[in-house]
């Protein structure tokens, strides 16, 4: 599993698991969320995107996502799924590299690109209850910047 760092060019899982580390102890004053979110877009193809969001509140964020193409999916009900499913994966790993290196204590957040308004309104209760059932909290829009702002941006 490779991701790409804005600054840092693409990473292997283990290169993004020690900058997380790194950075989050490098300045222990501040508290720090994990956030992980994806995003899809349908062109001849479908590319989803998630996005690995280190956010050191109130100074800014580190951030890293990873791009894969798919079959072209038609149905937004399923491409949602698949995006839920595609941050639990990277949550789950996370969770587990994290603990593996003594780093338990930092909470992971799944941000998810549904909301009260549109189209998704009617797969909330599905999707949060597979995530927060996961062991992981959900965020949904307006409040899901890890999916709807972060990942968004690389699926053009």
């Amino acid at each position: 599993m490779r991701f790409v760092s804005p600054t840092k060019g693409v990473l292997t899982w283990d290169e993004v698991v020690t900058d997380i580390i790194d950075y989050v102890t490098s300045n222990e004053n501040f508290s720090y969320k994990i956030i992980i979110g994806t995003d899809s877009q349908v062109r001849e193809e479908t590319h989803f995107v998630t996005a690995l969001v280190v956010h050191r509140v109130g100074r800014g964020a580190r951030y890293y996502y990873r791009r894969k193409p798919y079959e072209k999916l038609k149905s937004l009900r399923q491409r949602i799924f698949i995006e839920a499913a595609m941050s639990l994966e990277v949550a789950s790993k996370l969770a587990q590299s994290l603990a593996e290196r003594g780093h338990s204590e930092l909470d992971l957040e799944i941000h998810l690109d549904i909301g009260k308004n549109g189209e998704t309104k009617e797969l909330i209760r599905d999707i949060v209850g597979m995530i927060v059932g996961s062991g992981f909290d959900a965020k949904i829009k307006p409040d899901s910047c890890g999916a709807s702002t972060v990942a968004d941006k690389y699926t053009k």
